[in-house]
């Protein structure tokens, strides 16, 4: 039973292949990784927000907890974006280093392929992720229905801790905890979505030039659209899905919009039906539910650091009572990404 709890372990997000030589801006992710591996990993990483402050650097930018917020993720720079709705538009919260990805640049295309993902992603409660090896992370939901749509396949592409991973991002331990509160706290405030976009890299035009010969070239033109919507309106644009190819439209202030990726009459015998994956998913009362019970809303002033505090510890004591429950229901399932 010992070695079959191992191999449970193990299987999510593995973490045993050492990273294929590559070209020098890739140098830095390697060294992590290797630096990582032998221990002598210097944490936190340059760059890196103080995570044991994160009440306090809301309240500083005038932002509560649990406001919309949007992810950005970009590869080659390996950054991580936290943009958060002040009013009728968005601001940038944070900025937090990548420890390690790993493949290419370029999407994921199958099962197996070690690659991590590129596109739009929409994060609901259902991807609050409550596993074997993270406990709390998050899973982006690839494969979205553009890659359904194209033949693409994985599963439990995650946003999780440490430095090691084969197929998902990992942003070290107290950034993928502080990334876990915020996104919970804005799903339990109303949010039906988080949009997370995954970039090759910062799409500039002088970037797409430089990296826009390959066979990419298609699709990270589409993808640009949705990158240059967001630099023009601060807001996160609506994502629909038709012909196989992303389609962008400008998002608006003065309208509710649908943060989930939408797809067209014709590419719906491509995927599944999606009414028939919405009552597939868990659900509060199913026995094996993953959900986080929303909690109610304080009857303190968020206003208040306090406040703030008592909600965030709240809200972490919520979490764990629902993974004991969980660790003791059922199977884990395992996954190779």
């Amino acid at each position: 039973m010992a070695g079959l709890g191992l191999i449970a372990f193990a299987a999510t997000c593995p973490a045993y292949a050492e990273p294929a030589p590559s070209a020098p801006p890739e140098i830095d992710r390697q060294e992590r990784w290797r630096a990582a591996r032998s221990g002598s990993l210097q944490l936190p990483l340059p760059g890196t927000p103080d995570t044991e402050r994160l009440l306090t650097r809301l309240g500083t930018a005038g932002l509560p907890l649990g406001a919309p917020m949007l992810i950005r993720a970009f590869k080659a720079e390996s950054e991580l974006e936290v943009w958060v709705q002040r009013r009728n538009t968005y601001v940038l919260f944070a900025t937090y280093p990548v420890c390690y990805w790993s493949g290419n640049l370029g999407p994921k295309l199958r099962e197996g392929d070690k690659q991590t993902p590129e596109g739009f992603y929409a994060l609901s409660e259902r991807e609050l992720h409550h596993g074997d090896r993270w406990r709390r992370s998050l899973n982006i939901g690839y494969p979205n229905v553009f890659d359904r749509a194209n033949g693409r396949s994985g599963s439990n592409i995650l946003v999780h801790g440490g430095c090691d991973s084969i197929g998902c991002f990992a942003v070290t331990d107290p950034v993928n905890a502080e990334l876990y509160d915020l996104v919970a706290a804005s799903l339990r405030a109303g949010a039906d979505y988080v949009p997370m976009q995954i970039f090759p890299f910062r799409m500039t035009d002088a970037n797409l030039a430089a990296n826009g010969t390959g066979p990419w070239q298609s699709f990270w033109s589409d993808l640009k659209l949705g990158y240059d919507s967001f630099e023009r309106t601060r807001l996160p644009p609506n994502i629909s899905v038709c012909g196989r190819r992303y389609h962008v439209r400008d998002n608006s202030p003065f309208s509710r919009n649908s943060l989930d990726i939408e797809l067209c009459a014709e590419d719906r015998n491509l995927v599944p039906d999606r009414r028939e994956e919405a009552r597939a998913r868990p659900t509060a009362q199913d026995p094996g539910a993953r959900l986080v019970r929303a909690s109610p809303p304080p009857r303190c002033s968020t206003a208040r650091a306090s406040c703030r505090k008592w909600v965030a510890l709240r809200d972490r004591r919520a979490t764990s009572r629902t993974v004991a429950r969980q660790t003791t229901g059922g199977k884990k399932r395992s996954a190779v990404r």
